[in-house]
């Protein structure tokens, strides 16, 4: 039974657990995702949360505090502007652990021990959300607003090719309204000479029928 047990020793003397929590520490502040074993992940997260629970606020004490666990300053430094601050409304739960699988040889189980990533506190903020993509109002809007306010100038070539360009078509119809008056005339002359051809044609026949009557 498991009585009086307050924390796994991982088979390791207290200095050696020790430094081992140190490192591994570091290492998930550093790179914010570390794979190692399930029992020394149960282990480390204990150790990493509290130390986050401590960087939220950020003060001379605190900084001298985990002074004593972890050693690089550029970590320390990022634990305490950028960790810390990251979860200040977050009340717990800081690091998941992600099951991979049992490792080849000593069939240990491996997991990835990693930060959470905090969204949920830019939402409350009262950030904007991205807007969508697609057809923007804005854009129209401004090029009419520009539209207005730049003055408008008359170009004289435009104006005087316009005029060009109206007057043709009315040139046009104008030579097609007088071209049939024109043609009809003629046409009715050439009717009045095919008719007196053909009278004199009818003429000379009624007198050629009369001679032969007559002898």
């Amino acid at each position: 039974m498991k009585h009086k047990i307050g924390f796994n020793r991982l088979g390791r003397k207290s200095s050696h657990r020790k430094s081992l929590h140190r490192n591994m520490t570091t290492s998930l502040f550093r790179y914010e995702r570390i794979k190692t074993t399930k029992a020394k992940a149960l282990a480390i997260r204990r150790t990493a949360e509290k130390m986050i629970t401590r960087a939220k606020m950020d003060s001379v004490h605190n900084r001298r505090i985990m002074n004593k666990d972890i050693k690089d300053k550029e970590i320390l430094a990022k634990l305490f502007t950028d960790i810390g601050p990251r979860y200040k409304e977050r009340p717990g739960g800081y690091t998941r652990i992600l099951k991979l699988g049992y490792r080849q040889g000593d069939a240990a189980e491996m997991v990835l021990l990693e930060l959470v990533e905090e969204e949920v506190a830019e939402n409350k903020q009262g950030k904007k959300k991205p807007a969508k993509k697609g057809k923007s109002t804005e854009a129209p809007a401004k090029a009419k607003a520009k539209a207005e306010a730049e003055p408008v100038v008359k170009d004289e070539t435009t104006e005087e090719t316009a005029t060009e360009s109206k007057e043709a078509p009315a040139a046009e119809s104008a030579t097609a309204e007088t071209a049939p008056s024109d043609a009809v005339p003629e046409a009715g002359t050439e009717t009045e000479v095919n008719a007196e051809e053909s009278t004199e044609k009818t003429a000379t026949e009624d007198n050629s029928t009369e001679k032969q009557k007559g002898e």
